[in-house]
């Protein structure tokens, strides 16, 4: 999940918010401030309780942040590339550039939320112990903390994916199937059936009246369920991919233009005639830089005649595979760069395009041929 805008950055860590965290920051303190509070403290008054709630609220996120925080430093101590880290309306989420190498580091990563949020919820409640004696908003804070770190804590270890208790059994599955991907989809499936249970389950508090309470409930539902169906659908794409190399599912021979051409033989003859977007650039024989739509965007027509494709081509980054890259690692650049398509190069020149069109085509024809992987193809996980 992409944040909708960046909020700071700790320990080398970008943090950022979806704009949906608003909704949810709102929904918790009026739930705050008009029912926990006043139920649990009576006799304060109206401001006092809206206060206590945005504070509350806010410690309540930042509680959600150490505990992707630890997932996300536990994470870049093993190696493995962390993005970002992003709070939304369910919590937040940690991204990371890659999975867990064995099923050891991905218990690892995982176990430490929960472990975290159970830590957090402890030491609140010591200190709502030490002050239970004052009728006070800061007792009344780090009552609610407590409770909420010890609910988010063992909620999250439930044992379905993509809870952190899922990605547990994950790793327990991968551990003893020596499976990373058989273990996804048993953990995805347990993901599912947890879904379906609370979708039900606030189904049934609509119906008896508590009509908020059952749609968060079913909406967390929904959530689950969407988030298990795509990691096992990712699932399946890297299955059928494993192995598979770039040069078995590019478009060879790419059509390549001169860096002297104008930039009007560029938008008539390949962009308009022929619908291409982006093409390669070569000078004797060797690739120097790539021309697209949005290259051309800059130059007003009238300059088209006058300006030559050498001067609004792009020549670095110039983002690329060889023939011999795995094409999950393609696809993964694609994703993490935001690009349509990757440039394939040997020998110093364009030797072919590789899109997700490309990628996404080969699967399908997979899945039509019934098969989850090409024949001969060699994994890494088993």
């Amino acid at each position: 999940m992409k944040a909708s805008f960046r909020l700071v950055t700790i320990a080398g860590i970008e943090i950022g918010i979806h704009y949906t965290w608003l909704l949810a920051f709102a929904l918790i303190t009026w739930t705050l401030a008009e029912g926990f509070f006043p139920d649990a403290f009576p006799g304060w008054s109206t401001a006092t309780y809206w206060v206590t709630g945005v504070i509350a609220a806010l410690l309540l996120f930042l509680s959600v942040l150490v505990h992707e925080l630890a997932h996300s430093l536990v994470a870049r101590s093993r190696g493995l590339p962390v993005q970002g880290i992003t709070l939304f309306i369910f919590g937040g989420v940690s991204s990371l550039g890659a999975e867990a190498r064995s099923a050891w580091e991905e218990f690892a990563i995982a176990v430490v939320g929960p472990a975290t949020s159970l830590l957090l919820a402890a030491a609140f409640g010591v200190g709502y112990w030490a002050t239970a004696h004052q009728d006070s908003p800061p007792t009344a804070i780090l009552a609610y903390l407590a409770l909420i770190n010890a609910m988010l804590g063992l909620f999250n270890l439930l044992p379905g994916f993509p809870l952190d208790g899922g990605r547990v059994l994950r790793a327990a599955i991968w551990g003893a199937t020596g499976s990373f991907y058989r273990a996804t989809r048993i953990a995805a499936g347990v993901g599912q059936g947890l879904a379906f249970l609370f979708i039900g389950w606030g189904v049934f508090q609509v119906l008896t009246g508590n009509v908020l309470g059952g749609l968060w409930i079913a909406f967390i539902g929904w959530f689950l369920n969407s988030a298990a169906e795509a990691s096992r659908q990712e699932t399946v794409v890297q299955e059928t991919l494993r192995g598979v190399r770039v040069s078995e599912v590019m478009e060879r021979n790419p059509e390549v233009i001169s860096p002297g051409f104008a930039v009007d033989v560029l938008v008539r003859d390949f962009f308009l005639q022929r619908g291409k977007r982006a093409l390669p650039v070569h000078e004797d024989g060797q690739l120097v830089g790539i021309v697209s739509i949005t290259d051309v965007k800059g130059v007003a027509p009238d300059k088209w005649a006058s300006t030559r494709v050498a001067q609004v081509m792009t020549t670095t980054p110039l983002w690329s595979v060889s023939p011999d890259s795995d094409v999950a690692e393609a696809l993964r650049l694609l994703a993490e760069r935001g690009l349509n398509q990757l440039l394939v190069v040997a020998g110093g020149a364009a030797v072919g395009v590789v899109s997700r069109e490309n990628i996404l085509r080969y699967v399908q024809l997979m899945s039509d041929l019934g098969v989850s992987r090409r024949p001969g193809a060699l994994g890494r996980r088993g």
